[in-house]
């Protein structure tokens, strides 16, 4: 998973938040959500980032892939990754989005 370009994580132990500079709005985390977002960050598969979280919080396979899989969705239905929905307001041109 990747983060939008416009998205910026500060991401703990303790919990976190994300920013999208282009509302100005922040997504705050709970740790174990940081936990699910840092390994999806880390270059992980969904169900690379389930076993990761299983084994760190001692929570069965599927209830931790239910757990990740919450994660990155609602993160991408923000429209916060780069794969996300896009929003309307923008258009491609040249390769790179504009406002």
């Amino acid at each position: 998973m990747l983060l939008r370009e416009s998205a910026h994580a500060v991401l703990t132990d303790e919990g976190g938040a994300i920013l999208d500079e282009r509302t100005g709005r922040w997504t705050h985390l709970t740790p174990s959500a940081c936990a699910a977002l840092l390994l999806l960050l880390a270059g992980s598969t969904e169900a690379q980032a389930a076993s990761g979280f299983a084994e760190r919080y001692g929570i069965g396979a599927e209830q931790a892939a239910r757990d990740v899989r919450a994660v990155a969705h609602t993160l991408a239905d923000r429209g916060l990754t780069a794969d996300g929905p896009r929003d309307p307001a923008r258009s491609r041109r040249g390769g790179r989005w504009r406002r």
